[in-house]
């Protein structure tokens, strides 16, 4: 048994495809499924989170600050995360993935300047800052940013 090879139970699921309100015949008729009377028999019945005119629960909890929709989450990566590369190595997500830096590189990575470096790298990333841009730099190294 495999999550490909479920069904449903026979006889479990029915089709949604036959005519409400179409006679005694079609075992759907007369009241069409609705029962007897009430708010739920007739047409235009609450909306969803309606709660019988208490103060709904979405207006009861606060709202706090202001949530941006375009925001962009960027991993920041310091500089000292890349001694583990060789001497002249290129440096991009890529690699940064495959040695386990970053697990998600989200919507870009920034290079950081906090730690030492004592290697000359080429690295390719999103954003460097000035720090970062400057050691890497200092040593031989460039800075792309892609």
């Amino acid at each position: 048994m495999d999550l490909s090879n479920l069904q449903p139970a026979v006889g479990s699921k029915h089709s949604d495809n036959f005519r409400r309100g179409r006679g005694h015949g079609s075992g759907n008729g007369k009241t069409a499924g609705k029962g007897h009377k009430g708010q739920k028999a007739r047409s235009g019945a609450t909306r969803p989170g309606f709660e019988g005119g208490q103060m709904p629960l979405y207006r009861r909890l606060p709202k706090r600050g202001f949530k941006n929709r375009n925001t962009k989450v960027i991993v920041g990566i310091n500089v000292s995360a890349l001694e583990c590369f060789e001497n002249d190595a290129v440096v991009t997500v890529e690699t940064l993935l495959e040695s386990g830096i970053v697990k998600n590189p989200r919507d870009g990575v920034k290079i950081l300047g906090n730690g030492e470096l004592t290697k000359k790298l080429t690295v390719k990333a999103d954003a460097f800052s000035e720090g970062a841009k400057a050691k890497i730099e200092a040593l031989g190294g460039t800075c792309e940013v892609i």
